[in-house]
């Protein structure tokens, strides 16, 4: 069943790739060799049944309820889209995982994590880095650690180390110079990220500036720096580029991917803004213009509700990007516009776990041209995505993945 209209084939093409950060789809069948805390994970259904139903008309159109059973939004087995799930083959459960596999780069050595803290050479290496002793070096949220830590580094002057359940060292300094300082605490990073690349492979290296001047008034500030590995090779973002496509990220794209193969950037720092960021892409507005692809994430679910265990807040975030679907996306699409809504890994907050989780990820994609529902099952590999965003716009195909669109449809713009 062809489920694209033949003339989408010599309409404008834009593709939009929303990453719901954690918003797993159950647990994988190896999800053991992940931790026990895995097993039995389902992000959105565990999330659902917690709070009594979900409530996403929007998303539930168009064949939400249909990859995953979920309580409160129901089944659509006409939606005109594309639905399913998408296997990770990459070796871990963490957000630089998941978004390189997406754009084809397959991790079969997993990043680092240090549940137990960083080890003594680490962190040795780090404090000739800083000339001082540090504070913390534990796994923690960045609001906590401020709450337990802020007011004993403004009497030390000494840098807050910690870490989280990604391969992350992240650095918590305040902004002001007299304290820290801005520029002393981007050197310190930046010195970090080349001292952490071989042999440790850390993902990435974070710099967490705040301000504030008691555990009451603390706040990060927006001036976060991520500094990531280089990326082993080329990417789709890449073969876009080199295709004369223009890329907009939104969120921490950018800083995922150290901003290759990116042509323009939004820095956004909450779902709200985030959100913002994607209506106006969608109207063809903003510092994306009217990109070819617009790749963004929208990291609340996992970073403020998934690791503490808070399924009705969870939910909340998805009944207010559902609200953003049916109000400002889907009314705006226009004739040659394909959505595809994602996640790079689980965190269910319904478990006892406050880890990720390695669960399959939704796939569901949807624009004008989908005129019949096209019911996919599970797929093989994240790099799916990139392979049918690549068809879609007409860019040379990638190594890993394949597209899921019909036969024919993935021919080049003329």
């Amino acid at each position: 069943m062809d489920a694209i209209t033949d003339d989408s084939t010599t309409l404008k093409r834009r593709f939009f790739l929303i990453v719901l950060d954690g918003c797993g789809a159950g647990e994988m069948p190896d999800a053991l060799d992940y931790g026990v805390g895995d097993i039995g994970s389902n992000t959105l259904a565990n999330t659902a049944r917690a709070v009594g139903g979900l409530q996403m008309p929007a998303l539930a159109k168009v064949g939400w309820g249909n990859i995953t059973p979920l309580r409160g939004v129901p089944l659509a087995p006409n939606a005109p889209a594309l639905w399913g799930r998408l296997a990770e083959v990459s070796k871990g459960k963490d957000t630089v995982t998941g978004h390189w596999e997406m754009v084809g780069i397959r991790t079969d050595v997993p990043f680092p994590t240090y549940p137990g803290g960083f080890p003594p050479e680490i962190i040795g290496a780090f404090e000739k880095i800083v000339g001082t002793k540090i504070l913390g070096n534990l796994p923690a949220s960045g609001t906590e650690i401020l709450k337990r830590l802020g007011e004993e580094h403004l009497r030390t002057g000494f840098p807050i180390v910690y870490t989280s359940a990604d391969s992350v060292f992240q650095v918590a300094a305040h902004e002001d110079v007299s304290l820290f300082g801005l520029e002393r605490l981007y050197r310190a990073c930046e010195a970090a990220r080349r001292m952490l690349r071989e042999p440790h492979h850390v993902g990435r290296v974070i710099a967490r500036p705040f301000i504030g001047d008691s555990a009451l008034t603390f706040q990060r500030t927006e001036n976060r720096r991520d500094y990531p590995l280089p990326l082993p090779h080329d990417t789709v973002l890449d073969l876009l580029t080199k295709a004369g496509k223009t890329v907009h990220a939104i969120g921490k794209i950018s800083e995922i991917f150290g901003g290759q193969g990116i042509t323009t950037a939004e820095k956004t720092t909450n779902n709200p803004d985030h959100i913002a960021a994607l209506a106006r892409a969608v109207r063809g507005e903003g510092p994306g213009g009217d990109s070819d692809f617009v790749f963004a994430n929208l990291e609340d679910f996992d970073m403020l509700y998934g690791h503490r265990n808070d399924p009705v807040n969870f939910a909340r975030l998805l009944r207010e990007f559902d609200d953003f679907v049916g109000a400002d996306l889907l009314p705006h699409l226009r004739a040659g516009d394909l959505v595809g809504i994602t996640a790079d890994h689980g965190n269910d907050p319904t478990t006892t776990s406050t880890d990720h989780s390695r669960e399959y990820v939704p796939l569901l994609a949807f624009g004008p041209a989908i005129t019949q529902p096209c019911p996919l099952g599970n797929r093989a590999t994240f790099a799916d995505w990139g392979a049918t965003i690549a068809a879609w716009l007409g860019a040379s195909l990638p190594p890993e993945g394949d597209s899921f669109l019909p036969a024919g449809t993935g021919r080049p713009v003329q």
